[in-house]
């Protein structure tokens, strides 16, 4: 079959198309027949080297995808040949080859079947990004749950894949949402998806008119998918006992950080890692995601869909910001 193999811990850059024997399923697995897949910056920080997982190189990305399922291990019970499923968080990509391939082997209890209204490339695109904003959301609560109706909650980066993805949960949970985008653009387009605020990070003023615009409340979560010199602005927008979920650090480290802006008002910070939900887990909030899109009538963004040869193209895509998911066509319709 072919796969897009990683070599080295060069980058995405050095990603080659070649040629590898196909797996096999162990006993409690399936083999799929890839149709999409999905990417996601960590597959891009995985190639770098930054990343915990040190996978046998070469080594197959991809962690997101939706396939036919061709073979099942002797245990599988509920998956059967032929259905189209889509893949859970799991190791799939990380530790073991992943979706960038015509075929990929999947623990069973990861996978999960399409959503009715949905297209295959938005159930693609949606496990990782949805899944991610999911736990931001919920890690603070005991026990856990959605935070209170009409909290406020801060997002950004919120154009982005997990940032798209917290907006729409944010918003089925009952919570004010402020968005932050560069991009005058998709900060409209961000509105339309039912952000109550949205403002450029890059505001100059950006404390005084986030607090003008939500009055008398201050943030109480916040979602930050980028990191770097915002997150002094994010902390400045908590009210006591704010919240604030780190996601990414797209923005690189943030500079000169003094951890007394924690003190009196009880800030809590807290790292998000997908990669902990149990099989069992994931599957359990991932009926909870799709529950919540199908009461405020929303579905996965998909930006763009890239040819299963262009790989390295829907990889730059990433790096240029795109509004929701970057897919890759695996197979060709009808094959």
């Amino acid at each position: 079959m072919r796969a897009w193999l990683m070599d080295s811990y060069s980058g995405v850059e050095q990603l080659r198309l070649g040629e590898v024997p196909d797996p096999q399923p162990g006993p409690a697995e399936a083999l799929l027949k890839v149709r999409y897949a999905a990417l996601n910056p960590a597959d891009a920080f995985l190639a770098q080297g930054l990343y915990p997982a040190k996978p046998t190189l070469p080594h197959i990305l991809g962690r997101d995808g939706v396939g036919n399922v061709l073979q099942v291990g002797a245990e599988v019970d509920g998956i059967r040949v032929g259905e189209t499923v889509g893949i859970l968080r799991c190791e799939t990509g990380v530790e073991t080859p992943g979706t960038l391939a015509e075929k990929v082997v999947v623990p069973a209890e990861s996978l999960v079947r399409t959503p009715a209204d949905w297209s295959f490339t938005e159930m693609a695109g949606a496990p990782l990004v949805f899944l991610t904003a999911w736990q931001a959301l919920t890690q603070w609560n005991d026990p856990q749950g959605p935070p209170p109706e009409r909290s406020v909650l801060l997002v950004t980066g919120s154009s982005g894949g997990v940032g798209v993805a917290s907006v729409m949960l944010g918003k089925s949970m009952g919570l004010m949402v402020v968005s932050l985008s560069r991009d005058a653009e998709k900060r409209a387009k961000l509105k339309a998806l039912g952000a109550d605020f949205v403002f450029d990070p890059d505001d100059t003023n950006l404390v005084k008119a986030v607090s003008a615009a939500i009055g008398l409340k201050k943030v109480d979560l916040a979602v930050d998918c980028v990191g770097g010199r915002l997150l002094s602005q994010v902390i400045a927008l908590l009210g006591y006992g704010g919240k604030i979920s780190i996601v990414g650090r797209s923005s690189g480290t943030v500079p000169e950080f003094n951890t007394a802006t924690l003190l009196f008002r009880r800030i809590r910070m807290g790292g998000v890692s997908v990669g902990d939900y149990a099989a069992h887990a994931a599957q359990g909030a991932w009926k909870e995601i799709v529950r919540r899109l199908e009461m405020i009538g929303r579905r996965p963004l998909v930006d763009s869909i890239v040819p299963f040869e262009e790989v390295q193209k829907g990889f730059a895509r990433l790096t240029q910001g795109p509004m929701g998911k970057v897919v890759v066509r695996v197979a060709a319709p009808g094959h």
